[in-house]
């Protein structure tokens, strides 16, 4: 069992520091009452009336869970942390990193201490397993990105599913028929992340409603693997002209195996990518393109938080906030009309 004593090796300081920073009977400095938060949670100390004393603290920190599965784009989770980060030194808040591994316990050890005054959760999926915790433990939270219930909840996020229905809409317009959608790897939409579902459903609903033929096929996003998933969309529908990516790895390589199968973007084959503008530029040809800015969903997520921070200090009850930032659609060179058949 972890002792008081090892709370106060672990954080370098003497067992009274430590049991006045709990009881509150002693003035402790902000630096060394976060070395002693940061102590019991490294060690899973949980004592229940020094929880509630450094939950009456200050910590003057925003617990940042960041996702480390494979799927991700890791440029894209940096910019939106970057923005978090700077977004919460502008009032005064550091922001602590947390895995997403931690998965539920790490947002129970968060609360249980009172290391951090909030949490802004990243990578949140459909039926998120954290969401039970945040509201269980009445922690002020924010979260980038949209469970299936967000009753009580303060959430930010791109709304995916009109980014999926720009896609169809786009290529429909340009007289497309046959539209294959690449998607992210099966792994992401087994984990059922809000992103990937939400999009797709929203790609679906207006591909149907336009009389579009289309298919969805998940890739890797390495070379192999999207020269595997492009065979099997022409050798079940070699009519198809265009091509939505929701998958960042795979946009390269897809450009690179139309052009070695003969099909010039965007002569033969257009293609729309949901990605960062950045990336949508790089590519020769320049990628038409549905997105949004990045650093947005942390400047609001901190400005969520906060506002729930706020309430829970003056003893009001914090009010719900859904934000959903529409998606831009950007014509550049790789979407043009749909080839005449002969």
């Amino acid at each position: 069992m972890v002792t008081l004593a090892d709370v106060a090796r672990h954080a370098g300081v003497s067992s009274s520091t430590v049991s006045y920073a709990l009881s509150g009977k002693r003035p402790i400095s902000d630096e060394t009452r976060t070395r002693i938060a940061r102590a019991i949670t490294d060690l899973g100390y949980h004592p229940n009336a020094g929880a509630r004393a450094l939950a009456g603290k200050r910590s003057h920190i925003i617990a940042l869970v960041v996702p480390l599965n494979p799927e991700v784009h890791v440029p894209t989770m940096m910019e939106i942390a970057i923005a978090v980060t700077v977004a919460a030194r502008e009032h005064g808040y550091d922001v602590l990193l947390l895995t997403n591994d931690e998965g539920p316990e790490g947002v129970r050890r968060v609360a249980a201490t009172g290391l951090a005054d909030g949490v802004i959760l990243m990578d949140v999926r459909l039926d998120d397993d954290r969401v039970p915790v945040l509201r269980a433990e009445d922690i002020p939270a924010a979260l980038i990105g949209l469970p299936d219930d967000p009753t009580g909840l303060s959430c930010v996020d791109h709304d995916f599913a009109t980014a999926g229905a720009l896609c169809a809409d786009h290529l429909a317009d340009l007289g497309h028929r046959d539209i294959a959608f690449i998607g992210y790897s099966s792994g992401v939409y087994r984990r059922h992340a809000g992103y990937a579902e939400r999009t797709l459903n929203g790609f679906r609903a207006r591909a149907e409603r336009r009389g579009l033929r289309f298919l969805h096929r998940p890739c890797e996003g390495t070379y192999e693997s999207t020269a595997g998933t492009l065979a099997r969309i022409l050798a079940d529908r070699p009519d198809t002209t265009g091509f939505v990516v929701q998958n960042e790895a795979a946009i390269g390589p897809l450009l690179t195996l139309l052009r070695a199968s003969g099909r010039t973007v965007p002569e033969d084959a257009s293609v729309i990518a949901i990605c960062p503008r950045a990336m949508a530029e790089q590519h020769a040809p320049r990628l038409t393109s549905v997105t949004g800015p990045q650093k947005d969903l942390g400047l609001l997520a901190v400005d969520q938080v906060m506002a729930r921070i706020a309430a829970t200090t003056a003893g009001s009850q914090p009010a719900d906030q859904l934000l959903l930032m529409p998606p831009e659609l950007v014509v550049r060179e790789s979407t043009a009309p749909a080839p005449r058949r002969t």
